[in-house]
């Protein structure tokens, strides 16, 4: 896995995570400020109230001290002509502070008063309450003050919602970090798998997890895309080999004429060796051109499609004089779309290859069935083993000596002639026949 922060797939989504919880826990923890900070304001105001209510009942009573100790930041009592006739200590001598009353049908107000001298300038807590007087309508007032806790209300507060959103932030990386490196576990051995493989292993396979199923799904396609890749490199590298041998017979050949003619030139019949030299260079150039039409259809060049009528393909391919009889049996109307050279192409090899392998005649059929148009071609030579079937199909496949170590044969006819069929969605197999060798091709009718 890479390592560094900065891209670190575990490293981004445990900071990702954290941060999230952090916001969270940063809401979570002002929302909780808040009600216990409230919370405590209500509280303190009862208190004040209730401490309020004792002055009340002094007041009724006439026991009413000029200074009144309490558990208060400060207390006033002023009359109804508006004089402090009773305080705290710390507020003896003081003006009133606050003119502040209840409301006409409300016996008390509560509420916050900031900037007052004689607290420093702190706000305060102030509960005002309203007291009658004997006759029913006099109006005493008691004014109880007390400090205004502050946002976090204590430092114990304000650490333990701290401490506690640290741990869950702490908490959410270690989780997330655990869970994200074990998730990528696999992710990192078919990495390292997939180095091993590049730097030249000879198993091309990576591991398969057991329980993820993303995952165990990549390895599986990895595993497959391997298989087919390692197929590929096998075929090229027997593709390579073949193609060496095969161009080399020709050229040792030429070069074998021209060594011996050049030992004895003045006994060389040049004629007979120019005519051999010719019939090495011939193969040459037949297999080159070969691997150059192979090499076409691999890389998917385009054709010319246009509506093939396969009776007139095979008839126009027929003429040309071969050294087997050739009977054919065409269903005229058998339409294709195609490359009409590349599928002349294709015939031609099974023509070819049929008349080094016939004993006398070749037949060529043209049909439709159902949806497909048929062709066959068919010798009456010693025929194919079915386990070969597939075989012939290989570049450069060479069988027993009967079939395929010809003299005019490079090898590459049938695997053009399979690849052909393929590019036009069709398919060329060799299947059962009474006699000799049955090559079979199938292709989508033209619809009209």
């Amino acid at each position: 896995m890479i390592t560094r922060l900065g891209r670190s797939i575990r490293a981004r989504l445990a900071m990702f995570a954290s941060a999230a919880m952090a916001v969270l826990c940063l809401a979570t923890s002002s929302v909780l400020l808040l009600t216990v900070h409230n919370t405590v304001i209500d509280i303190r105001t009862n208190q004040m109230l209730n401490v309020a209510l004792r002055v009340v009942h002094l007041i009724k009573r006439n026991e009413l001290p000029r200074v009144v100790r309490l558990d208060l930041q400060g207390l006033q009592v002023v009359d109804n002509r508006g004089r402090v006739v009773a305080s705290t200590p710390n507020l003896v001598g003081a003006p009133r502070l606050t003119s502040v009353t209840p409301g006409l049908y409300s016996a008390n107000r509560t509420g916050v008063v900031c900037g007052l001298p004689q607290f420093s300038g702190e706000c305060q807590i102030t509960v005002a309450f309203r007291v009658y007087g004997n006759d029913g309508r006099s109006d005493w007032f008691v004014y109880a003050y007390d400090t205004l806790p502050p946002w976090y209300v204590s430092p114990m507060v304000i650490g333990f919602l701290a401490g506690v959103s640290l741990f869950l932030v702490m908490l959410t990386w270690f989780g997330v970090s655990r869970v994200v490196a074990g998730t990528l576990a696999p992710v990192n051995r078919i990495t390292r798998r997939l180095a091993m493989i590049t730097a030249g292993d000879a198993t091309m396979r990576v591991p398969v997890p057991r329980n993820a199923d993303e995952i165990k799904e990549l390895a599986e396609t990895a595993n497959q895309m391997l298989a087919r890749l390692e197929s590929v490199m096998e075929q090229q590298r027997r593709f390579a080999s073949d193609a060496s041998h095969d161009l080399r017979s020709p050229i040792t050949a030429m070069r074998t004429e021209l060594e011996e003619a050049l030992i004895s030139p003045d006994e060389t019949d040049w004629r007979q060796t120019c005519s051999r030299l010719m019939l090495s260079l011939d193969r040459l150039q037949n297999i080159v051109t070969d691997l150059l039409t192979l090499a076409k259809l691999d890389a998917g060049a385009p054709g010319r499609l246009e509506p093939v009528d396969l009776a007139d393909l095979v008839s126009g391919e027929t003429t040309r004089a071969r050294s087997k009889r050739v009977v054919t049996s065409l269903q005229p109307g058998v339409i294709v779309t195609g490359d009409r050279l590349r599928l002349a192409r294709l015939l031609t090899n099974l023509l070819d290859n049929a008349e080094r392998h016939a004993e006398s005649t070749i037949t060529v059929t043209v049909r439709q069935e159902g949806d497909d148009a048929v062709m066959e071609v068919v010798d009456d030579g010693a025929g194919i083993a079915p386990q070969l079937r597939e075989v012939v199909f290989r570049r450069f496949t060479r069988l027993d000596a009967s079939r395929s170590r010809d003299a005019g044969g490079t090898g590459l006819g049938l695997p053009i002639a399979r690849e052909i069929a393929r590019i036009h969605h069709g398919t060329l197999t060799i299947e059962d026949s009474e006699a000799g060798a049955r090559f079979v091709l199938r292709m989508p009718i033209r619809m009209r």
